[in-house]
Formats: C-alpha cells, structure tokens, sequence
C-alpha cells in the first residue's frame, strides 16, 4: 500500500518522530507527541521518488484536468518543481507576503485567470496555511481543484476548515497509517498509539500525556 509506504520512509529519515514520553512544545505552546518535518524528504533521494512520484499519480488520479501546480511557501515550492516536472506542468508558488519591492508579487509564476489549479503542500494540521494560500489563488481568479500533500494529521479542525472551504485535500498518508506503522516496525510501543490517536483527535486536552492503554 503507498499509504504504508510512504509512512516506513517518513519514519525512516525521521521526518515524522513520535516522542508521547517527551513532548514536543509547537509555536503555538501545544505539547504534542509528534514532530514532522518533511523538509528532510528533499535530503534522501529513494524517500523523494516515492513521493513525488506518489505526488504525481496523485494529481493524475483526482485531477487529471489540472493545468497549474503551486506550491506552498516555502515547503510546498520544490515539490511542486518536481511534481511539475513529472507531469509536464508549468508551477509556481505562493508568497506568506506580498514582496516589497518590484512587482510585489505574492503569487510566483504565470496564472491566468480561469486556471486550473492544483496546490501542493507537505503538511496538513489545522489546514489554516493551505486554506490562505487557497484563498489568495482564488482571489486572483484561478480554479483551485484541490490539494494534494505528503501528510496528514486528519485533526478535526482541519478537515472542518477544508470542508467549509469546499476544498479537496488527497495525502499520499496520514497520522493514524504513520502510528500504526511505527508501533509494528518497533518505533514506539504497541500500546502508545491510543494515546497518540487521543492528541490527534484534541490537540489541546493534554489527558493523553498520562494516559495509559
């Protein structure tokens, strides 16, 4: 299955580890019991073919009218490049901010209005930074399609928000394959994963830090 797949590779280089035992604190000041950090993909050559090729079949299978990939700023940029590349698209990216000077783009590349667009992200938590670059697409006349990205947290926020947004967001995985591989392959215990669901299902109900299974 590409969903295990892509979570042994993930686990492999570390770019999803879980820690339910020590916490990590986000910017927000949520402990959490996991860190990703998918950035570490673009660093491990076979990890990178599996996704960007899992990535491509992705927009084949759910968007096969796509005319236009954007990435992210900054995490979604070099996927979208080799996405793009794949399948022969032309990419872009999105801007946090308006630049300052010059043009003061805050969308990179060509977009035509009317343009079929596919946003390609690394992370999906609470869904608030694709949902802004979404937004910002939108604004400027394309067709956003949907989304496709590496991983998913499925936190109910997030697909709230998406679901508001009336936007499709297709992970090649997502936390709850990631946990259970990890606990089968020897990265955390057996009886961590109820406790890892319990944050992932409320972030901010720090319970599960004393839960047992």
């Amino acid at each position: 299955m590409r969903e295990e797949q892509i979570a042994r590779d993930l686990l492999s280089i570390r770019a999803v580890f879980f820690r339910p035992d020590e916490p990590f604190t986000w910017a927000s000041g949520i402990q959490s019991p996991v860190y990703c950090d998918n950035r570490l993909t673009l660093s491990a050559p076979a990890v990178r073919r599996h996704i960007e090729e899992g990535l491509a079949e992705l927009v084949r299978e759910h968007f096969p009218e796509a005319e236009v990939l954007m990435g992210t700023s900054t995490a979604g940029i070099a996927h979208a490049a080799i996405v793009g590349w794949l399948l022969d698209l032309p990419m872009g990216y999105v801007r946090s901010g308006a630049k300052d000077h010059g043009r003061r783009n805050q969308i990179e590349g060509r977009l035509d209005p009317g343009a079929k667009v596919v946003v390609v992200e690394d992370l999906i938590s609470t869904g608030g930074s694709v949902l802004e670059v979404v937004d910002i697409l939108r604004q400027a006349g394309a067709e956003v399609l949907g989304v496709v990205s590496i991983f998913t947290y499925g936190m109910q926020k997030g697909l709230e928000r998406l679901a508001a947004a009336k936007v499709q967001n297709h992970s090649l995985t997502n936390f709850d394959v990631v946990a259970r591989v990890a606990a089968r392959e020897g990265y955390i215990r057996p009886e961590d994963i109820k406790r890892l669901i319990a944050f992932r299902n409320n972030p901010n109900d720090e319970s599960w830090k004393g839960a047992q299974a």
